[in-house]
Order: structure tokens, then sequence, then C-alpha cells
């Protein structure tokens, strides 16, 4: 038994080596290793019936988001990196006629609310998701994430991170004007 406390850190060492094998492989094949996948791409986006951030008595539900394009845009008071992205998007909204529905996230409705009266409000309507039901189906690490979804609510892909306009220009635009149909 002893012995086999010797073999230990060359175990571990083969493990190591084993994975930063496998991690250069796919640097060497162009996968981005930071990008994270959309678990849902090419679904639908899921069923769901929560309530307004607005009005806790109005409910949303799939259907309000399927009908065009739009960005599903996942935020919080809590998430600095959403205040970031807040101006962008307004611009979005505002300048480009972008279509984004808001998704509160794990966050306090009256604190939400403020949020966006002092800060301008870029969405059509925000769907309040105070205990991260909807954000679970969708697979949300965290605020902010966006998703882009066609007109019949085909989820396309996912953006985790502040959306700006490089992101906009290199991802999302070009997923939104290829499948606005």
């Amino acid at each position: 038994m002893k012995r086999a406390v010797y073999f230990l850190p060359l175990a571990l060492a083969v493990v190591f080596v084993g994975i930063f094998a496998l991690y250069m492989q796919q640097i060497n094949e162009g996968k981005d290793i930071k990008a994270l996948e959309t678990a849902r791409a090419g679904k639908t986006i899921p069923e769901f019936q929560l309530p307004a951030l607005k009005d806790a008595d109005a409910q949303f539900t799939r259907e309000d988001i399927i009908g065009q394009p739009t960005l599903l845009n996942v935020w919080a008071t809590w998430c600095p990196s959403c205040k970031v992205e807040h101006p962008y998007l307004m611009k979005l909204a505002k300048e480009k006629g972008v279509r984004i529905i808001g998704l509160n996230y794990k966050d306090d409705r009256q604190s939400a609310l403020s949020w966006l009266e002092k800060y301008d409000n870029p969405y059509q309507f925000n769907i309040f998701d105070k205990d991260g039901r909807l954000g679970f189906d969708l697979g949300v690490y965290g605020a902010p994430e966006t998703y882009i979804i066609n007109a019949q609510g085909i989820i396309l892909d996912r953006h985790v991170g502040v959306v700006d306009e490089k992101v906009w220009e290199q991802k999302i635009k070009p997923l939104l004007e290829g499948n606005a149909g």
C-alpha cells in the first residue's frame, strides 16, 4: 500500500498532461474554448408562464416572444455588466429598431423597476423570472446573456457577456438577418 502512494504524483502528472493535450488539441482545431455551448440552439424557446416585471398580475408565455426576430436579454440589477451593456441595448432598440425582450433574472422587482426608470428601458416588455425558472430551462449561467431568436421562436444562438457594437456586427446582426423569416 505504501508503494502505491509513491506513484500518486506520477498518476496525477499523467492526468494533467492528458487534460493539457486535450486542451491544446481543441485550440489547434480552431475551437473557441471560451465559448459556451447553447444547449437549446436549434430548439424552440421553452414553454413558460411568468409575470410581467411591471405588473405581477399580467402573464407572459412563449407565444408573446414568437412572431418576429427577437433578442431575449437576461439582465438584473445585481449584474454590473448589465449596466455596461445597457446604453448599447438602448441604441439597438431606439436607433436600429431591434426587438429586445428583457428577462429580469433572480432580481428584486422594485429594484429592477427603479433601475429601468433611472437608465431608461430598451425592452419591449420584461418578464420577471424571480426564481430563475425560465433561466434554468434556457441554461442561463448568469447575466448578461442574450438569446437570438428567430420569428418562429427558434433559438439561433446565445451570447454570454456584454452586447456591444462588435458583438452586434459580428455575431448577432448576421444571425438575425439570415433568419428574419
